[in-house]
């Protein structure tokens, strides 16, 4: 028997905001000194997933709806909710290195790059990165794609409004970015296969061998949505067959540490894996496996990720600098208070920043935007605060 779709009138999944807190952790836990154990660029890839999911997902609910999308507003939501917090930081770099309260000095032209979102192709280049900005390559990729994806997404619904030709060209053009990829690593040598280092910028954050991490939510947006989609494939299958058997791939990817595999394959097969997970998170988060998801305090976590991502480096880099090494504590134990303190730091930043930038922007979206095609009735946080 196939499974119904959730009701598109009671639209509320607090599971993706805990899976934005499980990415964010991830990410933290890595940056705090963790990244020989804990795999700081797989968080970015939920988050890549994530953000093209959803997108996709509001894009195709609008299309149902009023028979097209408004690119107008999409543009206006997206830059104030984008923006703002954004250029906060921003700002606070610039002004805490001009005045060497963070160490490496004021960069004018890299802070440049960073402001017009080509962080990650200046780092690729060689431009040097202030403190704290490190992490800013992440939101060109996807300033990029809620740039060029819009048009796409209105195209293929023009020339090709069967979702299963959607879909089928969404993971050609996955396919075309990993074939991109294997040119770039063993015909071009773009990267150094003999570093065993897991930080090799052209692939891993440009945005022409990275945007694969978000086609592959789009492709689920757009057909199998577990949101608006039945499924035939029974609820026990998916929580104890395909469930489980995605995260050993996505564990595999982990474990294999050949330097052309992470660099090429590792980001295809995670993004394969994460569909069936999706899936069972947002169709079966009562489940006992996943219900974690739905608690309060993670829930909270994944609605100030955004501006926890922003802050966190920012704030690791200042409780390096300035904190102290005690006498007598050890690396482990240096690095256990350091990134307590900076946890602690960052979590009321964002809290900060989410009451007073980016609550006051999201009230402006609304008005601004609540003219023309509203959203649909009950729409959630999860898709109206969290749209990275």
């Amino acid at each position: 028997m196939a499974s119904k779709a959730p009701s598109q009138g009671a639209f509320h999944i607090p599971s993706l905001d805990g899976m934005r807190a499980v990415a964010i952790l991830i990410v933290f836990l890595s940056h705090a000194g963790l990244s020989h154990v804990v795999p700081g660029l797989f968080g970015v890839t939920v988050f890549f997933f994530l953000s093209g999911y959803l997108i996709t997902t509001l894009l195709r609910m609008e299309c149902e709806k009023h028979g097209g999308a408004n690119l107008r507003q999409f543009f206006l939501r997206r830059t104030l909710r984008i923006l703002p917090p954004f250029y906060l930081i921003l700002a606070v770099i610039a002004l805490l290195t001009a005045l060497s309260v963070l160490p490496g000095g004021f960069h004018g032209q890299a802070l440049m790059a960073q402001s017009l979102f080509a962080a990650n192709y200046w780092e690729i280049t060689g431009g040097v990165q202030p403190p704290g900005t490190e992490i800013l390559w992440s939101l060109a990729v996807e300033e990029h794609f809620y740039l060029l994806f819009p048009f796409l997404y209105l195209g293929m619904r023009r020339f090709m409004p069967d979702r299963r030709h959607q879909f089928a060209l969404l993971m050609t053009l996955c396919a075309a970015v990993l074939a991109w990829r294997m040119l770039l690593v063993h015909q071009f040598s773009a990267i150094d296969l003999h570093s065993g280092s897991a930080h090799h910028p052209r692939t891993c954050h440009a945005t022409d061998t990275r945007l694969d991490g978000l086609l592959f939510g789009c492709a689920l947006a757009v057909w199998g949505n577990p949101a608006l989609d039945g499924t035939r494939i029974r609820r026990s299958h998916w929580l104890w067959l395909l469930l489980p058997s995605c995260l050993a791939l996505l564990l595999a990817t982990f474990v294999i540490r050949s330097v052309p595999f992470r660099e090429t394959w590792r980001y295809t097969l995670q993004g394969l894996a994460l569909m069936p997970v999706f899936i069972a998170v947002i169709r079966y988060s009562d489940a006992l496996p996943l219900r974690f998801l739905n608690w309060r305090w993670v829930s909270r976590l994944g609605v100030l990720s955004y501006a926890f991502y922003l802050s966190h480096a920012l704030l690791l880099s200042l409780v390096a600098h300035w904190l102290p090494a005690p006498e007598g504590l050890s690396h482990l134990q240096l690095m256990l208070l350091r990134g307590t303190v900076a946890f602690l730091l960052t979590l009321a930043a964002s809290w900060m920043m989410h009451q007073w930038v980016e609550k006051p922007f999201l009230r402006l979206r609304r008005r601004l935007c609540s003219g023309t095609n509203p959203a649909p009735h009950k729409q959630s946080s999860s898709f109206v605060l969290n749209q990275v």
